[in-house]
């Protein structure tokens, strides 16, 4: 806790400093325009690679495997979205790290090293090569491919009376 204390009071600082030298070095129109070209390149980045990451991640779930990488891919992409609209240098610089694919997928390997993707209903971990196995879970899944038959046992039909 104390880490995040410390970062929240570090980072304002050190973007404080950082635009008030920007802005006396190339004046403070200059530096205003710089802050709103960052924030809006960073936003059309991230709408361009959080497309492309919800896509590989439903051809993942299509295909039947758990999107672990792509679901820790949207939080790092969420997390380079929120640095961007942040006014400054520096949390412009460390979200356009989190938009860039190379630099992205170091900070979830990265991620994927230090934390485990776990099911919440049997605590089962998954590698991110794993198969989706709908035992695991306990319950049937609720996406199917719609070009494949259902099976059977999949439908059930039936009929209620409500007795008062």
């Amino acid at each position: 806790m104390p880490f995040l204390f410390l970062l929240f009071i570090l980072i304002p600082i050190i973007e404080i400093t950082v635009l008030i030298n920007v802005g006396q070095t190339i004046g403070t129109w200059y530096t205003v325009g710089l802050v709103l070209l960052s924030a809006f390149i960073g936003i059309n980045m991230l709408r361009y690679q959080g497309l492309s990451t919800l896509a590989r991640a439903q051809q993942r779930l299509n295909a039947g495997e758990m999107p672990a990488q792509e679901m820790v891919e949207g939080l790092v992409l969420a997390v380079g979205g929120a640095l961007l609209i942040t006014p400054g240098f520096v949390t412009d610089f460390i979200g356009f790290c989190c938009l860039i694919p190379f630099t992205r997928q170091a900070f979830v390997k990265g991620l994927m090293k230090r934390f485990q993707v776990v099911s919440m209903s049997k605590r089962q971990t998954f590698e991110q090569t794993d198969t989706f196995d709908e035992s695991k879970f306990g319950h049937h899944s609720s996406f199917k491919d719609p070009s494949k038959p259902p099976r059977q046992g999949d439908i059930i039909d039936g009929e209620f009376r409500r007795d008062d």
